[in-house]
């Protein structure tokens, strides 16, 4: 039982495993060793995964296997790799999110929402991919699980939070992979590893538990195609009591119009939201890909949505959390935390309620002033991150000026304010052979929209992985 094409099953999209279970030319069993095997030959140069849970995953294709033999599947996803982030819940095993303090911690009881939803479906949970300690960075490196490394290049970070889970989406370790994203953290590393991510309108996919970071937080996918990343949005979308925030259910199939085009919908694209500096490598292909979506028929204005940087508020949001975050913690073992996440979180404690409101309001006005520019333009397009992937194991890339990551990624993080869907697509490569996004956001609710977008400029530039790790 093969597959006739020469793809290794490991890069199969789930789009095509399903076609091939219905088949029965290709198991769940058979696909799940391959994906194990490729696991255990190629984690170790990239460190995605902190905790691979081999014994379970084999145990559930069989079961995923026998129902496909039956004709009886029991999900929209039976049978496909996924991975999890090691932020969220996954019932049986201990949530490590990067911290030493947390290895004491009971096995959870419980799944979040979207691992909940993803194992009703029948999916094979592989394990957990690395996060920075409490997700607090655009990187992914810990205390707990050490540096995890960028595939193109093994001396660069795949960015973050959710670095782990992307490295493990380019190298063909699972079809589907969960991440999180509070300022950037499944863009960020899509950006910068080349893969596909959404993250979808606050809300639309149940969160449990809450982030620290409140409502900055948002749960999405990380695939290698935006078929895939539909798919597995149509499982995890589903509702769940524990999320007060959540978004009424929509039973939208995702799927449904990736083929339609973005002929008449008018884009703004903005370089530099008026403020970012960019590098000029990335700004070229960035502006190359958007003549792809004009050529499709996209009527293109260069124009900025007019809003100034937002950082000061997003810092005093995200830095107030760090610190809520922090204060639960024994604080005899603070010297074991990551000593960035400690800086953030003290400086966090020195605002005041008047600082928090103060961001609050100018998060409310922000929102605002993106409701009504979306009252011209379908969809915004800029650069996901305004430079090619730097050093693995630095918060900063370098450049002058930078003190925190939020000073390299000015791309991401407003639309954690606003809440809106945002996707990377990766759109190209430097000279260098590393990954370039293009970001495009949409307005609230407008996920499909910012799906078919995606999908109108994959159908003209597929998206490539690598082969295997460039060690460096």
């Amino acid at each position: 039982m093969t597959d006739k094409d020469d793809t290794s099953a490991c890069y199969l999209p789930a789009t095509r495993l399903i076609e091939l279970y219905e088949w029965k030319t290709l198991s769940p069993l058979e696909v799940t060793k391959a994906v194990l095997a490729r696991m255990h030959s190629v984690n170790d140069a990239v460190n995605a995964f902190c905790h691979i849970d081999e014994e379970a995953a084999l145990a559930a294709a069989a079961e995923s296997e026998a129902r496909w033999m039956n004709g009886e599947p029991r999900g929209l996803i039976d049978g496909i790799p996924v991975s999890i982030k090691d932020i969220m819940l996954v019932k049986g095993q201990v949530c490590g999110r990067g911290s030493k303090l947390t290895q004491d911690n009971p096995r959870e009881r419980f799944d979040s929402p979207a691992v909940a939803r993803l194992r009703e479906h029948g999916a094979i949970i592989l394990g957990r991919t690395a996060t920075p300690e409490f997700g607090w960075k655009g990187i992914t490196d810990s205390p707990l699980t050490g540096v995890t490394r960028n595939p193109w290049d093994t001396s660069k970070t795949p960015g973050g939070s959710s670095g782990g889970a992307a490295a493990a989406a380019a190298l063909g370790m699972g079809a589907l992979h969960v991440g999180t994203d509070g300022g950037g953290s499944v863009r960020i590393p899509a950006g910068f590893t080349g893969v596909f991510a959404l993250k979808p309108t606050f809300g639309r996919v149940p969160v449990f538990p809450e982030s620290a970071m409140g409502t900055l937080s948002h749960i999405g996918p990380l695939t290698r195609t935006v078929e895939d990343a539909a798919m597995m949005m149509n499982v995890m979308v589903q509702p769940d009591p524990r999320d007060w925030f959540a978004l009424p259910y929509d039973p939208w199939d995702f799927r449904t119009g990736l083929d339609l085009g973005v002929r008449h919908l008018t884009v703004a694209f903005s370089p530099t939201l008026g403020f970012a500096e960019v590098d000029p490598e990335v700004a070229e292909i960035v502006a190359d890909a958007v003549k792809v979506l004009e050529e499709q028929g996209a009527t293109i204005e260069e124009v900025d949505p007019g809003f100034d940087d937002p950082q000061d508020m997003f810092q005093k949001l995200w830095y107030g959390g760090a610190a809520r975050q922090l204060d639960k913690l024994p604080e005899d073992r603070w010297d074991e935390l990551d000593p960035g996440f400690v800086e953030i979180a003290e400086e966090g404690r020195g605002f005041s309620l008047d600082d928090y409101m103060d961001a609050v309001d100018a998060r409310t006005a922000l929102g605002r002033k993106m409701n009504l520019f979306h009252e011209t333009y379908d969809l915004l397009v800029t650069p996901t991150l305004p430079i090619p992937a730097f050093e693995a194991g630095q918060e900063l890339s370098g450049r002058a000026g930078e003190k925190r990551w939020m000073d390299w990624t000015p791309f991401s993080y407003p639309f954690n304010l606003t809440g809106q869907p945002a996707a990377s697509v990766p759109c190209g490569f430097t000279t260098a052979g590393l990954p370039v996004g293009m970001q495009i956001v949409g307005p609230r609710y407008a996920d499909p929209l910012v799906m078919r977008a995606a999908g109108a400029f994959e159908q003209v530039r597929p998206f490539v992985m690598p082969e295997a790790p460039n060690i460096v």
